[in-house]
């Protein structure tokens, strides 16, 4: 007995271990090359990894190198020993890849000093490892070996740039910005840069051409790996191919037995033998349920421990139930899969009874029914989703059989036709409510009848009107559509109606709103627009007059900003209210917009216009506006235009009364300007007005242009470069020049200086530094002129550093004029401005000196560098002794201050000769050279926005005669 146990035991073990040599003669390719594929893809993302470190090392080498050359030239410029450190610090990035290149070139590096220096250098610290691998092993490849020569070179440069950067250092620091050694050493800083810049790109380019070669090579050898495992691949499975055709011709015969034994049945068998207790299941029967022959035992243990527990008493019942009373065994259960997924079946059976009636045995059939339950589940969650939906969109849908009478209401239905689908249920839908067209009040064709003739879905157009059983007319959408079954017959109709009540009452209110004021109600600009369109036809066609008033409210401004915007909307209301009361009813009240109104007076002479619009204004004049306890007096400025019979425009019109209005806000506020088209000073303002949108399209599409007019030295001729004082020009849109005169009086009284200013600025910067691009250095001194608007403006000068910063041009050679008026109505302000600047390296002019000789008082206390003398005192100098002697004296008080001295309005030689012997520096004027188009960039630059721009009923700006030339 032992003997056989020992024998068994051995021939187990035998057998398990031929079972392992199959499987091991099976499997070893792919124990062979899988990891030989996982050792290439780490190889391969390790190599790109460093690269990708030493390419985003570069970068941040180049920047750095970049930043430290930003800083150093910037304390060039300031001596700030700020600008110096900040230098120094991007410096140490590349200075710290400089000690980790030198450290790996050694035979034994200290990897601590190496990763010390990588990291100086802002590598990231998970890629310093796999750089410092790279670097090792593949240093001797050639393309690598080339890029680390690119970065050696570098180095070598750094060093020198280094060294630089510590004499300009020690030269800016003893206070020689501006001597020929440091101007060599900032050259030189700059040389080095050119240099360093091909050197990086020769390091990325040599760098990514070597990671390019190495993931060819990886390719190549995985390709190669991979196919040696599809090769062994084939081969094993078409000897496993062999073998499964072996297995499945003894299967096939196996099966023919079993077709032979259940009569070709598709079911599963199964045999219950109640006395042995013994349970038979086919083959089929486990396969249905996912097993092999052999893989589940033949015992009723199996099929109950397989039910679904909520299938299990009521299957236990039916069994018994047959059993014992012969009821027809036929029920559905679920049975548990060798998958664990529950499917159902169908299991019908018979038992055979002994001599006594007792059943011995009982078997039958099982059957796979999860399909169908899965289509009756999916039918049955459809109609219920279908039902939802229905009862769910906020439309009232109908469906009825072919003859019209209701088969079915959803909720919506049901609310808007007042019936339940109980009652409605198979009465015809016409006796449930009516339609009509609710312009003709006639009925439409009928729907039903439409889709049954076309066979397609039909809509009406028109606007229809549902009225209800109670008489209730509701305003409704129609549309209809057949239903059809599976053969494609029309077997009813579904009618859907969608309620418009909500969308009428939306469309009249956004009706309402486009044309009102959401605040006060009162009619838009656009509505009042439209009705002054209609009267100016009327007075043209019909000879009637009417007058049109612009209101301007003079103390909306304190209300807003001292009590907040909710006191300024409730004026705005109170406001409304008290006019409109002062109005007849066919009168037009109109907010225009802000604090401004307008007021159309219809069929309304002059005289009672005028008297109309006084008492308006009176009345605003006597009201009082009460806040939380604060009292405000309220009053307005008026503008009125009386329109007859002659042929006037919309925007003629407007154009006038906001002029007039705008005139009434200059004489004092709180009064009514009458237009009178003769008036001289109206129409000057209203020619300004226009003005306005001429300057800023002309801004909009870049039609400004910069001449250049040369101013000449007097004494020491031909020494340095060119000294030009830049004017401005604009185009119109057939490209006609439009002389300063023209549009410079309105950009000045309407604040529009500050923007024109900016341009100028930006243009001429940007052209200079394209000049000095091209190493064009001609120019020594450039004259801008800037307005006393620009001054008086706090964010003007940190706009001009914005653009030294943008356009790199070295400060010495620009020049800022500044009227004289515009200096001394701006003391302060033009103080700071020109001490900042002044700072910085720039210089200043002081134009138009000697037009007020109070002016002498404040030159000591503006430090500019040139005094031009006003042309008025120039241009006739040489035939009026008195104006020669202005001129000796402002040239002479301009010497003794150190200041250099330019006459303007030079006409010919022998002014040119009498300034020469008075001793005037220089000379500008038509005499000397006519203004040139100066040459700048056709690129569009972006509009800036003017730190206070200009509304209409702003006065008091400063004004000068700047760029009038």
């Amino acid at each position: 007995m032992k003997g056989e146990v020992a024998k068994q035991t051995t021939e187990k073990r035998a057998d398990g271990r031929a079972a392992a040599g199959r499987l091991l003669l099976i499997i070893w390719p792919f124990l062979v090359t899988v990891p030989m594929l996982v050792f290439l893809a780490v190889a391969s993302m390790t190599i790109l990894s460093s690269g990708r470190a030493y390419i985003e090392g570069e970068s941040l080498w180049s920047k750095a190198h970049n930043e430290s050359i930003y800083f150093l030239y910037r304390y060039s410029q300031t001596a700030r020993q700020e600008d110096y450190d900040r230098s120094m610090a991007a410096l140490a990035v590349p200075i710290g890849d400089q000690f980790a290149r030198v450290e790996l070139e050694k035979p034994n590096p200290n990897l601590d000093t190496v990763r010390a220096g990588m990291l100086q250098g802002k590598a990231h610290p998970s890629d310093v490892d796999n750089a410092i691998l790279l670097f090792r092993f593949f240093r001797s490849v050639p393309l690598i070996a080339k890029a680390i020569d690119y970065w050696a070179e570098a180095d070598d440069l750094m060093v020198t740039f280094q060294a630089t950067a510590k004499q300009l250092h020690h030269r800016v620091s003893a206070g020689d910005r501006d001597g020929p050694e440091t101007l060599a050493l900032i050259s030189r800083v700059h040389d080095i840069g050119e240099k360093m810049r091909p050197l990086n790109e020769n390091f990325s380019r040599s760098l990514s051409e070597a990671l390019r070669w190495t993931q060819s090579v990886l390719l190549l050898v995985t390709f190669g790996v991979a196919t040696t495992l599809v090769t062994a691949s084939v081969v094993i499975s078409r000897r496993m191919v062999h073998r499964s055709e072996q297995v499945e011709s003894a299967l096939r015969k196996s099966e023919e037995r079993f077709q032979l034994a259940v009569a070709g049945s598709n079911d599963g068998v199964w045999d219950f033998d109640l006395e042995a207790n013994e349970m038979y299941y086919s083959p089929r029967l486990k396969q249905l349920l996912g097993f092999a022959e052999q893989e589940i035992p033949n015992t009723i243990k199996v099929f109950w421990s397989g039910l679904h527990p909520d299938d299990l008493d009521d299957t236990m019942s039916a069994v018994s139930n047959h059993l014992e009373r012969g009821v027809p065994y036929d029920i559905e259960f679920r049975l548990r899969t060798k998958s664990g997924e529950f499917r159902w079946f169908r299991s019908r059976g018979q038992s055979v009874r002994n001599a006594l009636g007792k059943a011995n045995r009982m078997a039958g059939s099982i059957s796979d029914i999860t399909d169908r339950k899965l289509a009756e589940a999916q039918l049955f969650a459809e109609k219920e989703r279908a039902q939802v939906t229905l009862e769910s969109i906020g439309d009232a849908v109908i469906t009825t059989d072919v003859n019209g009478y209701v088969q079915y209401l959803n909720p919506v239905a049901e609310a808007l036709i007042a019936w339940r689908l109980s009652e409605a249920h198979g009465r015809p839908w016409y006796a449930l409510f009516r339609l009509l067209e609710e312009k003709t009040r006639r009925s439409p064709s009928d729907l039903i009848e439409s889709v049954l003739r076309k066979g397609h879905a039909v809509e009406i157009a028109d606007s229809i009107v549902l009225i209800r059983h109670d008489g209730t007319e509701i305003a409704v959408d129609e549309s209809a559509a057949p239903i059809r079954d599976r053969a494609g017959n029309v077997t009813g109709v579904v009618l859907v109606l969608h309620d418009m009540s909500r969308e009428r009452q939306y469309a009249a209110k956004l009706s309402f709103l486009a044309s009102h004021d959401a605040l006060t109600g009162l009619i838009n600009r656009r509505e009042f627009e439209q009705r002054l369109r209609l009267a100016i036809a009327s007075a043209a066609e019909l000879d009637r007059h009417h007058s049109v008033m612009y209101l301007d409210l003079d103390q909306f401004k304190i209300v807003n900003d001292t009590c907040g915007h909710a006191a300024g909307d409730e004026l705005m209301r109170q406001v409304s209210t008290l006019l409109h009361r002062r109005l007849r009813e066919v009168d037009t009240l109109a907010r225009l917009g802000g604090d401004e109104f307008g007021v159309l007076l219809e069929n309304c002479p002059a005289p009672h216009a005028a008297r109309v619009a006084e008492e308006l204004r009176q009345s605003l004049r006597d009201y009082r506006f009460v806040w939380h306890g604060r009292s405000f007096s309220i009053g307005v400025s008026v503008g009125l235009v009386n329109i007859s019979g002659n042929q006037l425009r919309l925007e003629d019109i407007m154009s006038a009364a906001d002029a007039a209005c705008y005139m009434a806000k200059e004489k004092g506020r709180d009064r009514v300007q009458v237009y009178h088209p003769n008036d001289t000073e109206l129409s000057r303002r209203q020619g300004e007005m226009e003005w306005v949108e001429r300057i800023h399209r002309a801004l909009d599409d870049n039609r400004f242009s910069l001449y250049a007019q040369k101013i000449i030295k007097l004494r020491d001729a031909g020494i340095g470069g060119q000294h030009v004082e830049l004017l401005i020009r604009m185009r119109d849109e057939e490209g006609h020049i439009i002389p300063p005169m023209a549009f410079i009086p309105a950009a000045e009284r309407f604040n529009l200086m500050p923007l024109i200013d900016q341009w100028v600025l930006r243009t001429a910067l940007s052209t200079l530094a394209a000049r000095h691009a091209r190493r064009d250095y001609s120019i020594e001194t450039c004259a801008i002129n800037l307005s006393g608007a620009s001054i008086g403006d706090d964010r003007f000068l940190d706009y001009v550093c914005e653009q030294f910063v943008a356009c790199p041009v070295p400060y010495q050679i620009i020049c800022f004029e500044i009227t004289e008026t515009a200096a001394i109505s701006n003391l302060s302000k033009a103080e700071r401005f020109i001490h900042e600047l002044r700072a910085m390296g720039c210089r200043f002019s002081l134009d138009d000196f000697g037009a007020g000789m109070s002016s002498f008082a404040y030159l000591k206390q503006l430090p500019v560098d040139f005094l031009k003398i006003d042309g008025s005192f120039v241009k006739d100098m040489y035939s009026d002794p008195i104006n020669r002697a202005m001129v000796e004296a402002i040239n002479h008080i301009g010497h003794v201050m150190g200041k250099k001295t330019i006459a303007e309005f030079v006409e010919n030689d022998r002014v040119i000769e009498a300034l020469r012997q008075i001793g005037v520096d220089y000379a500008q004027g038509y005499g000397v050279a006519r203004p040139e188009l100066f040459e700048h960039s056709t690129a569009r630059i972006p509009k800036l926005v003017v730190s206070n721009p200009t509304v209409p009923g702003n006065n008091g700006l400063p004004r000068g005669r700047t760029q009038l030339r």
